[in-house]
């Protein structure tokens, strides 16, 4: 197929929080070669993102408030109609959805209007270990059944791809695996640590520990505040920051205040200065439950900060044991205060993982224009080939 005018792209993402499938939509629209690619973004109606989408150069934006991400037959059947119509009356082209109940309600309304391209990005399958057997059930039938009309599943890790095969998610040449992108010059260039420090209120030599999450049951905040408590005792000076919101936060909040740790652990909101939080940190600590490949580790390693994780989704292909970090089983908080106090006493230990892990991090295949190349190469692909999948 042959284009006069510009091909026109519709992104599909529940809501334009802080996170990393939002992040890095953002960046593959800014990135996307305005000349040939015309990007359309609709979302729900609140993020913190919003604001920021809003201010790229030739985006138009649409605010859906019928998408939301809780269950709600009512509104899920308005925002199908609401995708549906959109899609007839502005001539797109190609629609890509991101986030599991847009890439269910995205991938069904293009379908009903006759879209022949259809891209799915999964940063996480929607179905997981720790969820109800109807939920994981449905979700997986869901899945499944969007797949049949998926042109290209994208997944960000071959965790996600194996795990998608495994449970007969579409074909193995549906899919193609593009990494998120890391710009490194941007963590590399943050601000010195006595300067973020500062600026983040925190006092005192000690070690500074932090997480970057939002505070839901996936990222298990309040494990690491029970971290804290565990290395507390050995540690006194050691603070913790923990940058995020969601709903689990009135019972984060409680939980410092039963554990005495108000004066320990610092619960920063949503922040847009990741560099400079990155900055002041001395150990970087993930302890999801579940996970895609998450990008605040990837951003540690750029921002060089060692690295405890818990060894879940695709963060194996991107730490190796013992070499660039270290892993942990999710839960596991007796194994994670070891490896974090091994580090804190072991500074020789913590700068070799910082090396290892940014040569690791700095490889062409977190780059943008890895990202950007192999996107467009997928639309471009599917457009002038003649076929739906």
């Amino acid at each position: 197929m042959s284009f006069e005018r510009k091909i026109n792209i519709l992104y599909v993402i529940t809501k334009l929080e802080l996170g990393g499938a939002q992040k890095q939509l953002l960046s593959l629209i800014r990135g996307l070669n305005k000349e040939k690619f015309k990007p359309y973004l609709l979302t729900g109606q609140d993020g913190l993102l919003v604001d920021e989408a809003a201010m790229i150069p030739d985006l138009r934006l649409i605010r859906c408030k019928f998408l939301e991400r809780p269950i709600h037959p009512a509104k899920d059947i308005l925002a199908l109609f609401f995708l549906y119509f959109f899609i007839k009356n502005n001539n797109i082209d190609v629609v890509h959805t991101h986030s599991s109940k847009a890439g269910i309600l995205g991938r069904c309304a293009a379908r009903l209007s006759g879209i022949r391209v259809i891209v799915h990005t999964v940063h996480g399958w929607s179905f997981h270990d720790y969820q109800h057997k109807i939920p994981y059930h449905l979700y997986m039938f869901l899945e499944k059944a969007c797949a049949a009309f998926t042109s290209k599943i994208i997944v960000v890790s071959r965790s996600d791809l194996n795990k998608g095969l495994a449970h007969a998610v579409g074909r193995r040449d549906q899919y193609e695996l593009i990494r998120y992108a890391v710009n490194n010059q941007e963590f590399k260039n943050s601000a010195t640590p006595p300067a973020a420090r500062e600026n983040l209120g925190l006092s005192g030599d000690g070690p500074v520990i932090g997480t970057v999450a939002c505070l839901k049951k996936q990222k298990s905040p309040l494990d690491f505040i029970k971290l804290a408590a565990a290395i507390k005792k050995d540690f006194p000076d050691t603070k913790f920051i923990l940058a995020g919101d969601g709903i689990l936060r009135r019972k984060a909040c409680s939980l410092i205040k039963k554990l005495k740790l108000e004066e320990v652990v610092i619960l920063l909101s949503w922040r847009n200065d990741i560099p400079l939080i990155l900055s002041c940190l001395d150990i970087f600590v993930l302890t999801s439950r579940w996970e895609g490949l998450p990008i605040a580790a990837l951003e540690a390693m750029a921002a060089g900060v060692p690295l405890v994780a818990t060894d879940t989704g695709g963060i194996r292909e991107v730490i190796t044991d013992g070499k660039t970090g270290y892993l942990v089983k999710p839960g596991d908080i007796q194994s994670m205060r070891n490896r974090v106090v091994e580090l804190l006493k072991n500074t020789p230990r913590r700068n070799e993982f910082v090396r290892l892990s940014r040569e690791s991090i700095g490889s062409g295949e977190f780059s943008l224009g890895n990202m950007l190349r192999d996107t467009e190469g997928i639309y471009s692909g599917l457009l002038g080939g003649g076929r739906n999948a």
